[in-house]
Parts: structure tokens; sequence; C-alpha cells
């Protein structure tokens, strides 16, 4: 794009601000900032994106841990024929950093070891490897990455022989960045020539696996099912044959591993059915009745957890992304350049970061079935050093879980 057609577009938009040092700019920082501009859905980058008020909340049927060891033979034998026919693949949300952790490198390099080396990704490598072991089948891993750490994460693989699994097997993607908005909605700059942006939410990886050419290649493996998992818990179980095999059977569009609340008020999304639909609920949306009302059996109704792994079928994830997934806006500290060309670490919220969430895709899939898992054996959460959901309760629980560490 020429500086004249540049100059018309961000007219048009109200953003010519953008473009106040461009004198100072050499020629690669020109076109850098120019492409940058070029890529930008204007329509993500509205204040009205706001979140609206919830539907009307009721519980979702699910498959408990009785009902799937019943089953579990017929929903393996399912799982593991899709398998070995081509039919699932695994996707891995590892775009971020191990900030929480002490440390600026990609959070899945982490060492959470004690007497031997062992890295976050080599443990969810060794829990997929179990799998297409005993299924006697390969399985494409694919590895969401961002921008700030797509090289060190492709590198890291690269120097650990990406832990024994088929190199060809395993494919990298950066996830897609949005531009981040002020208050007075003016797109704001982290220097004269870049716009600052933010990962565009954990709803824009099918979005950023179609950018990045491999759906085609998935479509071409004859992929069905989409595993989609976050890098931080270290216990859990990808492209499981019996997840798979119940959802299949089930006829729903989706899946979700859940966990059953420890209390009430444990701070965990709720899987249930908001307006008919599959809909996950931040703990802190339930009511208090909502959040204490008990069943029959003794057990909190609104109690299936969510842990971030999901199932989707491939031909519903082509129809939702023809759709519109519902942006939401963050109000957050975003370092900035002022006016001034001073670079400001603002102590207070200063504007909006915009990001999909895969929790609209359970909806926008319209059926999913809740499948509760043994929260010992495969929730191990690490999100902060010490303390609860930290490095010290996943050794613990690994450890339990006959993992040498």
């Amino acid at each position: 794009m020429n500086e004249k057609a540049l100059r018309e577009l961000l007219e048009a938009h109200s953003q010519t601000h953008l473009m106040r040092w461009w004198d100072e700019l050499d020629a690669p920082a020109r076109e850098e900032l120019a492409r940058r501009i070029g890529e930008i859905d204007w329509s993500e980058t509205s204040l009205h994106a706001e979140d609206g008020a919830r539907g009307e909340i009721s519980p979702i049927a699910g498959l408990s841990i009785d009902e799937i060891e019943k089953r579990k033979e017929e929903f393996y034998a399912v799982g593991r024929d899709a398998i070995r026919a081509g039919k699932a693949a695994a996707v891995l949300l590892a775009g971020g950093q191990g900030t929480r952790l002490g440390s600026d490198a990609p959070k899945g390099v982490y060492d959470i070891g004690v007497t031997r080396h062992l890295y976050i990704f080599e443990q969810l490598i060794r829990n997929l490897t179990e799998v297409t072991d005993a299924c006697g089948a390969t399985i494409p891993l694919l590895i969401m990455t961002s921008e700030k750490n797509d090289e060190e994460t492709r590198a890291f693989f690269e120097e650990h022989g990406c832990f024994g699994y088929p190199r060809e097997d395993i494919y990298f993607f950066r996830q897609a960045m949005a531009p981040c908005v002020g208050l007075d909605g003016k797109l704001l700059l982290e220097d004269k020539g870049r716009l600052a942006l933010s990962p565009n939410g954990n709803g824009g990886w099918y979005a950023s696996l179609e950018r990045a050419g491999l759906v085609e290649k998935m479509d071409a493996r004859g992929v069905e099912w989409y595993n989609v998992f976050a890098v931080d818990n270290v216990l859990q179980r990808i492209c499981d044959p019996v997840f798979l095999g119940a959802t299949i059977v089930s006829g729903a569009a989706s899946g979700a591993k859940v966990v059953r609340k420890n209390d009430p008020h444990e701070r965990v999304g709720v899987l249930c059915l908001e307006d008919g639909l599959p809909g996950v609920i931040e703990y802190y949306e339930l009511s208090e009745e909502m959040a204490n009302l008990r069943g029959a059996d003794g057990q909190l109704v609104y109690s299936f957890g969510v842990i971030l792994n999901y199932l989707f079928r491939a031909d519903v994830l082509k129809r939702i992304s023809r759709e519109r997934l519902p942006l939401h806006a963050a109000k957050k500290k975003i370092p900035y350049l002022a006016p001034d060309g001073v670079f400001v670490q603002p102590e207070t919220e200063n504007g909006y970061k915009f990001e999909t969430l895969i929790l609209d895709m359970v909806r926008f899939a319209e059926t999913c079935l809740p499948f509760e898992v043994v929260r010992e054996r495969e929730f191990a959460p690490i999100k902060n050093r010490t303390g609860t959901d930290s490095v010290d309760t996943a050794r613990e629980l690994l450890k339990k879980n006959g993992v040498e560490l």
C-alpha cells in the first residue's frame, strides 16, 4: 500500500495519528507499518465490542465418571478407530510466556523437573505419545505460538529433537494479533513505526490455523476432529480415545473435559446451557442460589468446571469460521508511545485489548458433551510459581501419577 492510499485509509477511520512519525522512519519500518495497518480488521477495533447480559441459565446433561467407566471399552474402540483412520488432530495453545513463573521464555519450556530436566512441552508430548503408541497411529500436532515466542518455541523443539515425536507430524503456526485501542478510540502505537498489538484470544486459534494454510493440510490428511488444549495442564490426556469416542457416539458437535467443582465457589468456568445452547459461565456470574444448588443425588447442579480441553468437529468449525465470534473488550494497562514521543508504562487502565474466546466456539457449535474426568489424574494446571495451581502442586500430582521428577 502506497503512502497516499495509507493516508486515505486512516483518514476514513479517523486514525491519521498513526503516521505522525512517518517521515522519521526508514523504508523497512514504513513498509512494516503499512503492512500492519493494511491487515487491520476495523470491525475488531470498535469500542462497542462489550460483553452483553447473560441469557437464561440451566444445567447441561453430561457423562459422569461412573457412566464413562461403564461404557469405557465401547468409547475407546470408537475413538481408537477414528485415530487409526487419521481423523484426529491435536492443537496446543502455546502462545504465552512464563511471566508468572518468573520467566520471559515460552511457558512450555519451563523445567518442572526436580532431579532431572522435565519441560512442560516434554511432558505434554509424552502424554500424546502414550495415545499414539497405544493406538498404533500418528496424530498431527498443531502448535500455536505468538509473535513473541514463535522463534524460541520452534528452536526449542528442534534442539530437543521434538522429544521423540515425528517431526513431520508437528506443525507450528502463529496466533493472529489485534490492535490495542485507547479509551478515546484511537489505536495505540508502541513505537514510532509499530502498532501496539495483543493476541486475539484463544477463540482465534482456528482462524489463525486457516490463515497458516493448515486447515487445508489437515483436510488432506482426513482430519475430522480437533482436540484443543492449553499448555499449562501437564496431566491432561490429549486426543484421549475414550473422550473422542464418547463425543462421536453422542452425536454432539463438540466435547469438553470437565472436573467436578471442589466447592460452590471454586474459581472455574462452569459448563451449562444458556438459552438452550451450551455455554461457559464464569464462577462470579453464578448467583449464590445457583452456585449452591444441589440435585437429588447431593451433587452441585452447576458443577462441571471446564479445564480447556475441547473437541470440535471439523465441519462445524468451518461453519463457525464463516460466522463472526463475539468480540470481547478487556480494559487493560497498555504501554504506548505518547504524542510527544515518550514511551509510557501506565499505572491505570488506559485502553482496550480485543479478543475472541473459545467458550464462544462451544456455544456456536450448538451441542456439547460434558465429559467428566478424575481431577487428580487429568488436571494439574501450572499458573503460578507457588501456592494454588502452581509448579509445586503440579509436581505433587505428577508424582502421584507415577511421573519421575
